[in-house]
């Protein structure tokens, strides 16, 4: 499974790292999220999967496969 952040989407709520902090970082300068490659490991898919439903501005995309 793979996620994707819209950065032009992304408001900085916060609420994907507190989900899964294993997954989302936050930027320094203004505490919007990113993922690296994006590749979310097995033991950390439902909390990717909770972060993109309770994202407010629908700013993650779920990839499976």
């Amino acid at each position: 499974m793979r996620v994707e952040v819209d950065a032009n989407r992304c408001q900085g709520h916060t609420l994907c790292h507190i989900a899964a902090p294993e997954v989302f970082e936050l930027r320094e300068e203004d505490g919007h999220a990113e993922v690296g490659d994006g590749i979310v490991a097995p033991e950390h898919e439902a909390a990717a999967r909770r972060a993109a439903q309770g994202c407010p501005e629908r700013a993650i995309t779920v990839i499976d496969g």
